[in-house]
């Protein structure tokens, strides 16, 4: 007698879930089922977009209760078709993601376990279906594995996590930086480095990392410290604000002076002593220390040993220099532990944040979280403008617009808006911007970066004149938003909320690069020349998080200076590299000079230069450097695009040009080889649509290649003539094949009209359709019977489900 064939869902709940409740896991506070834990690829293609499959476990089993978030096992089932260990590769690369150690595969009559804990020389082995491990069992190999070893530590690691109790918890690599920082720090660690993209919520992770340490007492005293007001103000608002009235903003001492506060004189400046009662610190560090050397820095009115842990916020920056005031507090605060949070560490010969915090704990890099569906990917867009390409030299005699003669050389791109302002220049950008909103958006945030203070300003105004029409309806419609706007900072809020529609576009220097929660923004237009890769990824960062409730799933980057050549560099979305490692017994020997990043200049100031008013040390915001000279001014040029492309995205994270076309072809070919290895795999199929809809889930647009290749064929034509350039057929000519072939002759009078139909519905609409019962509850069925009563004429559903499938057969029966 054969064996019962068990679904791999029957698998589950007869065989898999009982096995492991009776080894001790509770099915309520330890088992998850079904966890997804990614969101989907979303692949971009003309101005759609389609959302790839989530990846799930079938089970993640957790020690003592989902609160503490411990993963410690996976499982993934098979139905019993399959071997006991069939599954065990695809749980291995789950679990590698996911950071999980114990690792099984099941068909329902046993286990296959894989122990990454193993040190014996045996890693997996068989388990009969009574024999699964318990909780303590794992949590004793998972604390050997991790090096727990006292109590205390293992108080720290357990702590719960903090639930809101709207149901929301942390993300699959949230949830890995958090136990990483925790087990480090409870196991001795004072200098920890998390990277982790824009958009992929580093304060989030932050708070969760500072509950965990505070309720578990091993951190009392908390400064979150960063050199922006903005990102105080977003961690203040935000999750922080579960600490209540725990937490405080460090400010500075105010004085009546003939009864009205006010901030006591730079050379009285401090810390308020009513402060120091609390036990969570939010704090700019110009708050916390002085430009001037002859007065005391306001950090030193606490004792040294007054805070436990400092989380130093975007510690790229200043933080990253050794001879910074950000280090000069930490040097200070030096018993405190100190974790570095950056989505673009800094490495070079004079500044390093791996010197400083060590090896990153864990990276989550933009590509992964693309990948993952966290993040949304990009298309650029790269205009040429023929004065940036071939130059432009001023013709003999030439004057600016103060009458004085322009100096005789060629001026290239790195002279525009720097050196030299040609105004046509700015009308030409500010055109084909407006262009692009037009005939998408004219409400898509957009933030314009350019190369100074001056020329923010001068782009707002050719924007302005580029778009009358909105701007007459609002004048905020386009913005300046630099340091030394008032009336611009003040609407940064509203730019970046996403119930605001105004300011729609933004024109900016450096204000906005970093630490700008740019929600909704769909489109970044670069119009300066960037050198340094950390300030290009954080530009492109300002675009990456997804808001689908408002339509963001992508964003556009549009490239007038050539910027993004930057992203063929392995420096985008490697590793950090270590180019400074310093023996501290050899002092600076060794050192290398290499230097990561091309030099930009004025990229991070610490203290206001000379000419920024001091106000600025208060109100946080990095100043722009005043430029040297006044810039020369032109007009009358003449100024062409020269040269458009489009550029995606691929699948593995590179920039291509190419078209609809050519891009459907390689995707096709990256999943069949030959045209004899799809039409088996096609052949094969008990449903074509799941192939479709595999296809769909790799980037593949057919909606999209029906308009532009043609629309009366159906995606296995359009598969067979892109990929491997055979002659298609119409549904309508594939429908009228079958009929001519008598092929319904074996069935009944009613099973014959309801198939004849089948292929009337496939002419005019395609095939996904006609494998789903539903249609049958649709015209013309309806007149025929109950969708049951259409079923029974060809016998049951098995004998229906039959007919689809040789109705299939028979439409491509001809192949391509």
């Amino acid at each position: 007698m054969s064996q019962p064939i068990f679904s791999e869902s029957d698998v589950k709940e007869k065989f898999i879930t009982p096995a492991i409740v009776r080894a001790g896991w509770d099915e309520l506070k330890q088992i998850r089922r079904e966890v997804f834990f990614t969101d989907g690829r979303i692949y971009v293609k003309g101005r759609m977009t389609a959302r790839g499959k989530c990846k799930f476990a079938d089970y993640i089993l957790y020690y003592q209760s989902l609160e503490k978030n411990i993963p410690l096992a996976l499982i993934e089932a098979k139905d019993n078709s399959h071997t006991i260990r069939s599954g065990i590769q695809q749980a291995l690369g789950y679990a590698n993601t996911l950071d999980i150690p114990f690792v099984f595969s099941s068909n329902g009559e046993g286990f296959f376990f894989h122990d990454k804990t193993s040190t014996d020389g045996k890693i997996e082995w068989a388990l009969g279906l009574n024999d699964f491990p318990g909780p303590a069992e794992l949590w004793e190999k998972y604390r050997r594995y991790k090096g727990i070893t006292s109590p205390e530590q293992e108080a720290i690691i357990t702590q719960d996590y903090y639930q809101d109790g709207s149901g929301r918890s942390p993300r699959y690599y949230q949830t890995i930086a958090v136990n990483r920082t925790i087990e480090a720090i409870a196991k001795g660690q004072d200098r920890i480095l998390l990277v982790m993209a824009t958009g992929t919520g580093k304060t989030y992770t932050a708070f969760q990392i500072a509950y965990r340490l505070f309720k578990s007492k091993a951190k009392r005293k908390i400064l979150f410290l960063a050199d922006r007001t903005a990102l105080v103000d977003q961690t203040l608002r935000g999750d922080f604000r579960h600490f209540k009235d725990a937490m405080t903003v460090i400010k500075k001492k105010v004085v009546n002076v003939d009864g009205k506060e006010t901030l006591v004189s730079n050379k009285k400046r401090g810390i308020d002593s009513a402060d120091k009662a609390f036990d969570i610190f939010l704090g700019l560090y110009q708050g916390l220390s002085n430009s001037d050397p002859e007065i005391p820095d306001a950090f030193k009115d606490f004792s040294p040993d007054f805070f436990d842990l400092i989380i130093v916020d975007e510690c790229h920056r200043g933080s990253a220099a050794e001879d910074s005031k950000w280090r000069q507090i930490l040097d200070y605060f030096k018993s405190a532990t100190h974790i570095g949070l950056t989505a673009t560490p800094k490495e070079t010969a004079d500044v390093s944040n791996q010197h400083y915090f060590g090896d990153p704990i864990y990276t989550y890099s933009l590509k992964q979280g693309i990948d993952d569906g966290f993040l949304a990917p990009y298309k650029v867009i790269k205009v040429t403008l023929d004065v940036d390409s071939e130059g432009w030299r001023p013709p003999k005699g030439y004057l600016d617009k103060d009458g004085n003669p322009v100096e005789d050389r060629v001026y290239n791109r790195t002279d525009f808006d720097r050196n030299i302002i040609i105004e046509e220049r700015r009308k030409r950008v500010a055109a084909k911007v407006s262009e692009f909103l037009k005939g998408s958006n004219v409400f898509a945030k957009t933030i314009v970066f350019c190369v100074d203070i001056e020329h923010a300003e001068g782009m707002r105004t050719a924007l302005a004149n580029a778009n009358p029409e909105q701007v007459r309806k609002n004048a905020k419609y386009v913005m300046q938003i630099t340091g030394d706007n008032e009336e611009g900072k003040r609407e940064l809020d509203n730019f970046i909320n996403p119930r605001e529609r105004y300011p729609v576009i933004a024109t900016t220097s450096k204000l906005m690069t970093t630490g700008v929660d740019a929600q909704t923004c769909k489109l970044i237009v670069l119009d300066r020349n960037i050198g340094s890769m950390t300030e290009f990824k954080q530009i492109i960062g300002r675009g990456t998080r997804i808001k689908e409730e408002y339509g963001k799933t992508y964003f556009t980057i549009m490239d007038f200076r050539n910027v993004t050549h930057l992203f063929a560099d392995p420096a985008f979305d490697g590793d950090p590299v270590m180019i400074r490692q310093v023996d501290e017994e050899e002092d600076l020997k060794g050192m290398d000079d290499e230097e990561t990043e091309l030099p930009e200049g004025g990229e991070d100031v610490e203290f206001p230069p000379e000419g920024v008013d001091e106000p600025w040390d208060a109100e946080g915001p990095m100043p722009e450097l005043p430029l040297p000279q006044k810039k020369v001014e032109v007009n009358g040029v003449s100024v062409q695009i020269i040269n458009e492309r489009v550029q995606y995205l691929d699948i593995d994270g590179k920039i291509i040009t190419e078209n609809l076309i050519d891009y459907t072809k390689a995707n096709i070919l990256r999943r069949f080889q030959s045209l004899e290895t799809f039409l088996s795999y096609w052949n094969q199929a008990d449903k074509k649509k799941a192939i479709l809809e595999e296809l769909e889930n790799q980037g593949i647009f057919f909606e999209s290649l029906q308009e532009e290749v043609g629309s009366e064929w159906d995606p296995f034509d359009l598969i067979c003539h892109v990929a491997f350039d055979s002659k298609p057929l119409t549904r309508k000519e594939r429908a009228e094949n079958v009929k001519k072939r008598n092929y319904f002759a074996k069935y009944g009078k009613k099973a014959q009209a309801i198939l004849r139909n089948l292929l009337d519905k496939y002419a005019d609409e395609g095939l996904k359709d006609i494998e789903s019962t539903e249609i049958l509850k649709l015209d013309p069925f309806r007149s025929i019977g109950t969708p049951l009563e259409l079923i029974r004429a060809f016998g049951s559903k098995e004998d229906y489900d039959r007919a689809i499938k040789e109705l299939e057969d028979e439409l491509y029966k001809t192949g391509a």
